[in-house]
């Protein structure tokens, strides 16, 4: 791993992606929760508390950003569905990172709401078909994008996240 941020590589975006490309990133999301919930398994307060790299957020902030990102992520999947090309609210992940909660606040809530809200997205991602997949949506940073490319992107980011935790436990020999 050359750089700690991007254990997994950066996002890169399929132009034409399949069927098969879109069962794959759902079964990808499918099981972020159980990911995660095992990458934290049995990790104290301290650890918990312990930044997943230098500079970085620390295990207890990721894991409640990751209910916060995704909870985002399901709202705009489906403003894309019910809206003609909405552009989507940005929100401030760093600043949502340092509030109280996402600080000191025990990480199973999150947990239980990652495990309960994936349930959902999947029920709801399962029953499109590529004509809502080719639907879009105005992200105010990064401009248009399908509901593929969001799609891809959390796939993408469930890894990418549950990564940072496993390389930490592995660099701090946690087991």
């Amino acid at each position: 791993m050359s750089d700690p941020r991007y254990p997994i590589g950066k996002f890169t975006r399929i132009a034409a992606p399949t069927d098969s490309d879109r069962s794959g990133w759902i079964d990808q999301i499918e099981a972020t929760p159980a990911n995660l919930r095992a990458a934290v398994a049995g990790l104290n307060d301290e650890q918990l508390d312990t930044p997943y790299r230098e500079g970085g957020w620390t295990v207890r902030q990721l894991a409640h950003h990751m209910a916060d990102s995704h909870m985002n992520a399901y709202v705009r999947v489906r403003l894309a569905l019910t809206e003609e090309n909405p552009t989507i609210k940005a929100y401030e992940e760093d600043r949502w990172a340092e509030l109280s909660d996402a600080k000191s606040a025990p990480i199973e809530p999150s947990l239980d709401l990652l495990e309960n809200l994936h349930r959902r997205w999947v029920l709801l991602l399962r029953s499109l078909g590529a004509d809502d997949f080719a639907r879009t949506l105005v992200h105010p940073v990064n401009g248009p994008m399908t509901l593929d490319t969001v799609l891809g992107i959390y796939a993408w980011h469930g890894r990418h996240h549950v990564a940072h935790v496993t390389a930490l436990r592995e660099r701090m020999g946690w087991g």
